[in-house]
C-alpha cells in the first residue's frame, strides 16, 4: 500500500479568511490550508487543546496526516461518484472534507446535528456522507483485517507473543466487549438486544495479534448471549473445528510431545483443543498459578485493544442513541478496519495515546461451564513446558 504523500509547507491563515477557506471545497483539497483551518476550527468549536506530543490535527483525528491522506486513497472512488456533497452555502465537498466529517462522526460520536454545524452541512449530509465512507472502507480497508496468511507473518505473532509472557506457538487472544444502546421504546418489547447486566447491547468478539491489530471480529449479536455462543457461531470457529485454521506448524517441546497452535482466552471461554484458558479449580499447584499468571498478562493484550478500539472511536464507546441495528455491525466493522490501518501505517500517534485495558465497565467476568475433555492436554502441555522452563 502506498500512501499519498502530503504538502510539508505551511502558511499562515488569517482568522477573517478561516471560512472562505473551510467552504472551498476540491481547491483546498491537500493544501497547506486546509490542514490548519479546519483542526483548528473544531479544537475551538469544541475548546480542545492539543495533545502533549501531537499537533492539532493529530490531537482530533488521532492520526497522521500520512494516515489521513492514505484513508483518503481508499474512499476516493466509492465517495467522489454518483452523489456530489455539498456544504450548506452550496460549496462542493473535496474528498478531504467528507472523509475528515466522517471521521469526526465515527471518532467523537457527537450527534448528527452537532457535526453538520461544526463542517457546515446539513445534518442530512452528515449522514450520507458517513454511509458512504463505512461503504468504502468495508470494501476497500477490508484488506487491513484479515488472518495471517502466511507462515512468515504467523511466526512473527508467535515471536512476539513469546516475547510478552513466553507462550510459544501462540497466535491471538480472544476476548468480547458490549456496544450498548439506548433504543426506542417500540424495539423494547421482545427484550431481544437485553443482556445479563440489563443493558440493550450489541456483542463485538475480537480475535487480536500481539500489536494490538484485529486479526478475526465477529458482531451483530445481542449482547445476551454467552461468550461461548458467539464464539461457536462463528466462522472462525467452524474454520478450527473442521481443521482448516490453527493448523499450521506444530511446535516440538521434547522428544514426544508437540505442541499445536491455538489462541488464548479467559474463563468465560470454553477450553478447547485450539483454545487455552485457565485452571479454575479452587486451589491451584504453583506451577498453575503460574500458567494463570502468564496467561493473564498475555489476554491483556486484546483487553487494550479493544479499550483503545472505543476510545479512539468513540461512537462505539458508551451508550449510543437509537442505532440503526442492521448498520450498526458495518459500522463496528469500519471502526476496527481503521483501527488496524493506523497500526499498519505505523503511525507514530499511536505512541502519545494512553491506552488501558478497561473496555467494558460495569460488566463481571462470565464463567464458561462447558469444556472439551481433549483440550486439557494442551494445557498441562504448556503448564508443563513452562514450569519446567521457569526452573531449570
Amino acid at each position: 500500500m502506498g500512501p499519498i504523500r502530503g504538502h510539508k509547507r505551511k502558511r499562515k491563515v488569517e482568522k477573517k479568511d478561516e471560512e472562505k477557506l473551510l467552504d472551498s471545497g476540491s481547491a483546498m483539497e491537500g493544501s497547506a490550508d486546509w490542514w490548519d483551518v479546519l483542526p483548528k476550527k473544531i479544537a475551538s468549536h469544541m475548546n480542545l487543546s492539543p495533545s502533549k506530543g501531537l499537533d492539532t490535527f493529530q490531537s482530533i483525528f488521532k492520526m497522521s496526516r500520512k494516515t489521513f491522506e492514505y484513508i483518503c486513497s481508499l474512499a476516493r472512488e466509492h465517495m467522489m461518484v454518483k452523489t456530489h456533497f455539498a456544504f450548506t452555502n452550496g460549496k462542493p465537498m473535496s474528498i478531504y472534507d467528507q472523509v475528515a466529517l466522517a471521521l469526526r462522526r465515527l471518532s467523537s460520536g457527537s450527534s448528527l446535528i452537532s457535526i453538520g454545524e461544526l463542517f457546515g452541512a446539513h445534518h442530512s449530509t452528515v449522514s450520507q456522507v458517513t454511509w458512504r465512507f463505512v461503504e468504502a472502507i468495508e470494501v476497500k480497508g477490508l484488506k487491513h483485517l484479515r488472518w495471517p496468511s502466511t507462515e512468515r507473518e504467523l511466526t512473527d505473532i508467535k515471536s512476539k507473543f513469546e516475547e510478552i509472557r513466553g507462550l510459544p506457538n501462540c497466535c491471538g487472544v480472544i476476548d468480547t466487549t458490549h456496544i450498548v444502546m439506548l433504543l426506542s421504546t417500540s424495539e423494547l418489547t421482545g427484550d431481544v438486544w437485553l443482556d445479563r447486566q440489563e443493558n440493550h447491547s450489541m456483542l463485538l468478539q475480537a480475535i487480536v495479534d500481539p500489536d494490538l491489530r484485529f486479526l478475526n471480529i465477529v458482531t451483530g449479536l445481542p449482547g445476551k448471549m454467552s461468550e461461548n455462543a458467539v464464539l461457536q457461531s462463528s466462522n472462525f470457529f467452524k474454520l478450527c473445528e473442521k481443521g482448516e485454521r490453527l493448523n499450521g506448524k506444530k511446535l516440538k517441546l521434547s522428544e514426544d510431545t508437540e505442541l499445536q497452535e491455538y489462541i488464548v482466552g479467559d474463563a468465560a471461554f470454553p477450553s478447547l483443543p485450539w483454545l487455552v484458558t485457565p485452571y479454575q479449580e479452587n486451589e491451584l499447584s504453583e506451577s498453575k498459578l503460574d500458567f494463570n499468571t502468564r496467561l493473564s498478562g498475555t489476554r491483556i493484550i486484546a483487553q487494550r485493544a479493544l479499550a483503545r478500539l472505543k476510545e479512539v472511536w468513540k461512537m462505539i464507546q458508551g451508550v449510543m442513541w437509537r442505532p440503526d441495528k442492521h448498520k450498526l455491525p458495518r459500522f463496528i466493522l469500519v471502526c476496527c478496519i481503521l483501527h488496524n490501518i493506523v497500526i499498519d501505517m505505523e503511525d507514530e500517534v499511536l505512541d502519545q495515546l494512553f491506552v488501558s485495558h478497561h473496555h467494558d465497565p460495569g460488566y463481571s467476568q462470565e464463567l464458561c461451564e462447558s469444556a472439551d475433555m481433549t483440550a486439557a492436554p494442551l494445557r498441562d502441555k504448556l503448564s508443563l513446558y513452562l514450569s519446567g522452563r521457569t526452573h531449570s
